[in-house]
């Protein structure tokens, strides 16, 4: 179940006796953390009935022991296990189970009244090579039939916990910055929220921030300036372009990265002139129906770039787009260069 359904879930119904908590992202699962604890303990019972334990450091038999025990000194307890992997068996086998899985299904079947033992698994993410491990964490907990899974948050539901942060704190922050901010923390929601009250706490409500407060405060934000470089050859902005260009070079960025974003982004804009759009709610609007999703800013990027590059000059940009990329992929490139190179014949 996604973490939504887990609180709805337990607003509605008594808490199970145990949940699988699997996944990185840490604001959802906080968040269903101290919805867990306001539905089981009450404010006074937090101390006595709030118990952590790490998987790393105890066995799983001495805290199925402890979930089966009773209080002395409150009826409602919440146990919180971290490592949940830790139980695993350290060399892979055709049966994992060495006797486990019959203790979590006791506990499941006879758990003092008011227990709830939450296993936490947030080591493994839910692609790459860490896929696998999750699965054989799921494997081995499956007797278990509440799982939250805490995927990292998309793009779009990043965006949405920003707009929703923004306004929650009254803060003054545009479309495009808004877009910035999360660009530049890898809709890695826990940041977004933690970087927006900090924005909030400098600007307060009557001040309202602009892309260089976030270049300035955010950490990482000068780092990744691919963005900012893609928009600035969009628009045929020389001094913006060399200056980003600048920082992904002291960063050590992979320049061809940055050469895909921007040839994506002359595609688009070539898309968009030979379809005769005049706006940037034209230009998301044709494109969602494409199938594309892009935002609202990107739309208003695409849209500069076809005030900056007439249909013949984007043509020629996508080509030399192609021959600085194919010359950064040479034995011995000099990508400063090349990229410089780049950047003075798109802004001339």
């Amino acid at each position: 179940m996604t973490p939504d359904q887990f609180v709805l879930k337990i607003q509605k119904q008594t808490p199970a006796a145990a949940y699988l908590f699997i996944g990185p992202e840490p604001l959802q699962r906080d968040f269903c953390r101290k919805a867990l604890l306001e539905r089981v303990l009450q404010p006074d019972e937090i101390d006595d009935g709030f118990t952590r334990h790490d998987l790393d450091e105890t066995p799983l038999a001495s805290i199925l022991d402890d979930a089966r025990s009773f209080s002395l000194f409150t009826r409602n307890r919440v146990i919180w296990v971290s490592g949940a992997e830790g139980a695993l068996p350290r060399r892979l086998t055709d049966k994992e189970d060495d006797g486990s899985g019959a203790a979590i299904s006791d506990l499941l079947r006879h758990a003092p009244p008011g227990v709830t033992v939450v296993f936490d698994c947030s080591r493994f993410d839910f692609d790459g090579d860490d896929k696998a491990k999750l699965d054989r964490v799921q494997k081995f907990y499956s007797i278990i039939p509440d799982q939250v899974e805490f995927r990292p948050f998309t793009p779009e539901s990043a965006r949405r916990l920003a707009q929703e942060t923004v306004r929650r704190l009254g803060l003054q922050l545009g479309i495009s910055e808004l877009g910035l901010l999360v660009d530049t923390l890898g809709a890695d929601g826990a940041r977004i929220v933690q970087e927006i009250e900090k924005l909030s706490l400098f600007a307060g409500k009557d001040r309202k921030i602009t892309a260089d407060d976030i270049q300035q405060l955010v950490p990482d934000a000068q780092a990744t300036t691919m963005f900012a470089l893609v928009s600035a050859l969009g628009r045929g902005d020389r001094k913006k372009s060399l200056q980003a260009l600048d920082t992904l070079m002291r960063e050590g960025e992979y320049l061809p990265l940055a050469l895909t974003f921007l040839a994506t982004q002359f595609r688009l804009a070539l898309v968009a002139q030979e379809a005769k759009l005049q706006n940037a709610q034209q230009i998301q609007t044709y494109f969602t129906r494409q199938g594309i999703r892009i935002w609202r800013e990107r739309a208003e990027q695409v849209q500069q770039t076809l005030s900056a590059f007439p249909k013949d000059k984007l043509a020629d940009a996508l080509a030399k787009v192609f021959w600085a990329d194919k010359s950064l992929r040479d034995v011995r490139p000099d990508d400063r260069v090349i990229m410089e190179e780049l950047v003075l014949s798109l802004t001339r």
